[in-house]
Formats: structure tokens, C-alpha cells, sequence
């Protein structure tokens, strides 16, 4: 009886803030808001840099990766999120457990990857301008961005079958209000070993490597607009990275914060007030930097609404 029992598929219980009713009616209004504003801010980059020939470039095909990746985070999760901030029945099948973790871990992933590809990017322009276009062409740009995607979602899909094919027993409880993989293995009774060694492995190919990349990007990049002998020079030279500069300390502050945290301190509600409000507010952050630091996306995004409404 006790074998059947541990081959049975479960169904998850999210915690989240069970124990916090009056703070989970606070933040369903708040995240709500931010959801939309994210889903709205980041469709309008898209089609803003698709429909704008002038946006045909690589920093805007980047970003409109960016824009399409917050999208699929955010939405991985969120919605089910604001469902059970008013729920008492907050369970997630099994199956679903195993796609919420999928997607949020693909995601994540290949944003750290393209964070340091549009690094790179930025080190070419500026640093490169006359072979820049060679350099970076169409080619390259779509094999850099589907390399980025396809490794993260191998790696992702890897980590989530390893985790999901382990032996579950006893409670179904997960301490978080997403199937997080590390908070889903805390619930394995087998042996969590290899699964350990896959996301170390991975945290180190898309933490500490891109971080470097980006690190020695800027550098460089640094250096060049010091040897710019005119301060409009050195204004152009910092405008055109400023917002991506701001994207990153943003993204790996966050993360640096929730997942670098010493294993061993005590777990506080304002820590997970802390990851609810970093997953919803990073992805929402990102198109408003973008839209109020860059001319050009401000200048497209004119050109576009006046062309659709003159034409109606």
C-alpha cells in the first residue's frame, strides 16, 4: 500500500499567504494592476518595434524578445496567483505544477542569456560603430536570440522531469505561491541528488557567467566613452545603454537577493511579499524604462498611433 501510495500523481497545495488573508486581499488589487500594465507595456514594445521600419534593428529585435519573454513569465504564474489571493481552494494538478515550472524556469533563463546578449550588443555599437552593421547582422541577431531560447527551454524541460519524476509522499504543501522548483523538491522523499547537480550546474552557466559577460561589456564600454573627446559624445555614447544598464542591476538585484540569501535564515512574510512584488514588478518596470529613456521609442510610438488614427 505504501509503494502505491508514492506512485499516486498528486495535486499541489500553493501556501502562498494562507495564513495572511487580510495582505492577500491587499496585494490581488496592487498585482492586478501591475499584470496589466506589464501585458499592455510590453504588447505596446512589440508592436511598436514591428510596425516602426526605423525600429528594425538589433537592440529593438532584442527587446522585443525581452518585452515577449516578461509576457510568458509573468503569465506563467500570475493569473492562478490572483486567483487564489480570493481562493480557499488553492491547489494546482500535478500536470500543471509541471508547466508552471517549465515556463517560469524557461523564461528566466533565457532572459539572463539575452541580458548579456544585448550587453554584447551594446559593447559592438559603441565600441565597433563602422563594422557594427556586419558584425551584428539579421543572421546573427535571430541565431543568438533562438540559441538562447532553445538552450534554456532544453535545460528547463531537463530540470523539470528530473523534479517531477521524483517519488512525492506525505504532504502536498508547497511553501510558495508557484510551483518554484526548489520549494517543490523540499516535498520529494527520494533522493534529490542529480536534480540538485542540474540546477547548480545551471545556476552557474546563467548567473555568474552571463553577469561576467555583461560586467566586461561595460567595462569596455566604459573605456571607449572615456577616450570620446566631447561631452555630447559621451551623452549619446551612455543614452543608448542607459536603459539596458538599468534593466540588469533591476533583474540580477532581484534575483541576487531571493535566491542568494544564506539557506539558513528564517523565512519572513515580508521576504515573500518581497518575491511577489520583484516577479510582477521587474517584467512591468521593464517597458517603462525603456519608453521613457529612449526617444526613439517614444518618437515610433507617436508615429504609430498617429498613422492608425488619421487612417480610421
Amino acid at each position: 500500500m505504501e509503494t502505491l501510495n508514492r506512485t499516486v500523481v498528486p495535486d499541489f497545495f500553493l501556501k502562498g499567504f494562507s495564513a495572511y488573508p487580510a495582505l492577500e486581499h491587499l496585494l490581488f488589487p496592487l498585482c492586478s494592476a501591475m499584470y496589466l500594465v506589464t501585458l499592455l507595456g510590453n504588447i505596446a514594445i512589440v508592436v511598436v518595434s514591428v510596425l516602426d521600419v526605423h525600429l528594425h534593428t538589433p537592440m529593438y529585435f532584442f527587446l522585443s524578445n525581452l518585452s515577449i519573454l516578461d509576457i510568458c513569465y509573468t503569465s506563467s504564474f500570475t493569473p492562478l496567483m490572483l486567483v487564489h489571493f480570493l481562493s480557499t481552494q488553492k491547489t494546482i494538478s500535478f500536470i500543471g505544477c509541471a508547466v508552471q515550472m517549465c515556463l517560469s524556469l524557461s523564461t528566466g533563463s533565457t532572459e539572463c542569456l539575452l541580458l548579456a546578449i544585448m550587453a554584447y550588443d551594446r559593447y559592438l555599437a559603441i565600441c565597433w560603430p563602422l563594422q557594427y552593421p556586419v558584425l551584428m547582422n539579421r543572421q546573427l541577431c535571430v541565431l543568438l536570440v533562438g540559441a538562447a531560447w532553445a538552450f534554456s527551454l532544453l535545460k528547463s524541460v531537463t530540470e523539470t522531469v528530473i523534479a517531477m519524476k521524483l517519488p512525492f509522499c506525505g504532504h502536498h504543501v508547497i511553501s510558495h505561491f508557484t510551483c518554484e522548483i526548489l520549494a517543490v523538491l523540499k516535498l520529494a522523499c527520494g533522493d534529490t541528488l542529480v536534480s540538485e547537480a542540474f540546477l547548480l550546474a545551471g545556476s552557474i552557466l546563467l548567473l555568474p557567467m552571463p553577469l561576467t559577460l555583461i560586467c566586461l561589456s561595460y567595462t569596455l564600454i566604459l573605456v571607449s566613452i572615456l577616450r570620446v573627446p566631447s561631452a555630447a559624445g559621451c551623452r549619446k555614447a551612455l543614452s543608448t545603454c542607459s536603459a539596458h544598464l538599468t534593466v540588469v542591476v533591476l533583474f540580477y538585484g532581484a534575483v541576487i537577493y531571493v535566491y542568494m540569501k544564506p539557506k539558513n535564515k528564517e523565512a519572513h512574510v515580508s521576504d515573500e511579499v518581497f518575491t511577489v512584488l520583484y516577479a510582477v514588478v521587474t517584467p512591468m518596470l521593464n517597458p517603462v524604462i525603456y519608453s521613457l529613456r529612449n526617444k526613439e521609442v517614444k518618437e515610433a510610438a507617436r508615429k504609430v498611433w498617429k498613422r492608425n488614427w488619421t487612417s480610421r
